[in-house]
């Protein structure tokens, strides 16, 4: 796939950050685009739910808890 450099760039110093290898980045970032377009009503929150399900993890309380500041 070709990508512009700049957006390589910023691939690259996001994996650095989410501690992912370069290709994992983009990877998780085109799910997360394609969810949030079949779901648009969807937050960030709940779409990683969703994709943590999908690789039957098995979340703490239901994938419904609540942290307090």
């Amino acid at each position: 796939m070709k990508i512009a450099d700049e957006l390589h760039e910023e691939i690259r110093k996001a994996s650095g950050a989410m501690s992912r290898s370069i290709n994992a980045q983009a990877e998780f970032w085109l799910k997360m685009g394609m969810l949030a377009e079949l779901y648009p009503t969807h937050n960030y929150q709940q779409l990683v739910q969703m994709l943590l399900q999908q690789a039957d993890v098995k979340l703490a309380g239901g994938g419904d808890e609540r942290r307090s500041a």
